[in-house]
């Protein structure tokens, strides 16, 4: 066995070991609050609280397509494990309990939360090797690569059952065809050379919003504004439109950092340590 043999399994046992715990870490007190200057979440990095690790990623100028348009392309980590282990704490604030009223869940979707938490998320689809499906795909704790031309964005996920995503960018409406997909059916389209602004529809019910198990419906919308602040930074601000599911539209904000590196072969389905801790109760 070679020196990036070891390396890889090393890091994919990390990784399993990680992800293992979640349920675990679901049921820990809330953590304090972030600074003032820090954005929400963002466990792995920046805005992470006391003892975070120091972010270092490149502060320079964004890269830029011939036309003018930032260009995402690059290797990203998420730094949104905090979203991605119990999104309603998050929304409710350091000290609430979920549910708060944020995000503000029809008393079905509720029941269905409420239940979920309680039973230690044992049903999670993620914990089953499934797709996390979209936002989730952006806060799950494993990096993605993004690569980009004018008519199209790409993003090929380490995690999430090792799965890509396209973003189609040259004009066209959704597929009629997408329907109750894993991934959904994903348009962008440029506010200004800095933002751009995916549209996602299409997606299975099945999956859910986070480990705690916020749900939703099929008919979910799913807006994403990417922006990419300098080098080293992005910022992903997530829209869910459900009235299926939710009284109103609500918003929740990650800021992945570039990763260091490149992305490892991480496939699920073979020996998934996971299983064994879904007991629930």
């Amino acid at each position: 066995m070679n020196k990036i043999q070891v390396s890889t399994i090393a890091a994919t046992l990390a990784a399993s070991a990680l992800w293992a715990l979640f349920p675990l870490i679901a049921q820990q007190p809330p953590a304090a609050t972030p600074a003032p200057d820090a954005p929400k979440g963002g466990g792995f990095g920046k805005g992470g609280g006391k003892g975070a690790p120091k972010d270092t990623a490149p502060k320079g100028p964004a890269p830029r397509m011939p036309d003018g348009k930032v260009d995402f392309s690059g290797n990203w980590a998420p730094n949104a494990i905090n979203e991605n282990v119990d999104l309603a704490r998050v929304l409710c604030g350091a000290g609430r309990t979920a549910p708060c009223g944020d995000p503000p869940m029809l008393p079905w979707a509720e029941k269905l939360y409420v239940e979920r938490k309680g039973n230690l998320s044992k049903d999670d689809p993620e914990g089953y090797c499934l797709p996390p499906g979209v936002p989730r795909m952006s806060t799950t704790p494993y990096p993605w690569s993004m690569i980009q031309n004018d008519k199209l964005l790409v993003i090929v996920y380490e995690g999430g059952a090792h799965v890509w995503r396209k973003i189609f960018l040259d004009g066209r409406k959704h597929d009629p065809n997408a329907v109750e997909t894993w991934l959904g059916d994903s348009i962008g389209h440029w506010v200004d050379n800095d933002t751009l602004v995916v549209e996602t529809v299409g997606q299975t019910d099945k999956t859910w919003l986070d480990e705690s198990g916020l749900p939703h419906t099929k008919d979910m919308v799913v807006t994403e504004q990417f922006k990419r602040i300098d080098e080293g930074h992005m910022e992903i601000v997530h829209t869910i439109n459900d009235p299926g599911a939710y009284s109103k539209p609500w918003t929740f904000t990650t800021h992945p950092t570039q990763l260091k590196g490149e992305l490892i072969e991480y496939i699920c389905q073979e020996n998934n340590k996971d299983l064994q801790h879904l007991v629930g109760k």
